[in-house]
């Protein structure tokens, strides 16, 4: 199988820059990315957000690869990097509670004039950031988050973005919008 023709062909013709053979690698081992997902107990989003890390890796190091019948080994090995990476950054981050559903209220009080002055401050500083972002970026960010999720593919067409590139811009959105001027004044980035 490591000889297969057709796998040499794809990576030859992509890395001429032939979108189709593109393409026909992503159709053809992304089963495998969510597969090695699925082994470190990854689905969803977080299986999105690491295949989008493997295909932007693969989009960034494609000329580079020395033998191109070797791609699915590559592959693997990428992913599993990608899903340790994601699983590591998971154990550090800290719970803090969410004065919207009444957690961490003083005294045991949910809610009161406080939170609610709170919570109306934090959306407007959100709204603000949201606001500095790029074009794109609020595109991509309002088609996630709208009821219901438009699907990476979706997104993809509406945006002209590779598929595989939609997880990975959507962490870089994210992290720019962490990073916002409005978001830091209130201490939340």
């Amino acid at each position: 199988m490591r000889d297969d023709p057709a796998v040499v062909d794809l990576v030859l013709r992509a890395q001429a820059g032939d979108a189709a053979a593109w393409d026909g690698i992503v159709e053809r081992y992304a089963p495998l990315v969510w597969t090695v997902c699925g082994r470190y107990g990854l689905t969803g989003s977080d299986a999105d957000d690491v295949g989008g890390g493997v295909w932007l890796r693969l989009v960034e190091r494609l000329d580079s690869l020395r033998e191109p019948a070797a791609l699915p080994g590559w592959l693997v090995r990428t992913t599993q990097r990608q899903c340790l990476q994601l699983l590591r950054a998971r154990k550090q981050q800290v719970p803090v509670n969410d004065p919207e559903l009444g957690e961490g209220a003083p005294d045991g009080e949910a809610g009161g004039v406080d939170t609610d002055i709170l919570v109306a401050e934090r959306r407007h500083a959100l709204r603000m950031a949201f606001a500095e972002l790029p074009v794109r970026c609020r595109s991509l960010l309002a088609m996630l988050f709208a009821e219901p999720p438009a699907s990476y593919a979706e997104i993809s067409v509406a945006l002209d973005l590779p598929v595989g590139a939609v997880g990975p811009t959507r962490g870089r959105c994210l992290d720019r919008l962490r990073r916002s001027r409005a978001l830091a004044a209130l201490e939340l980035a």
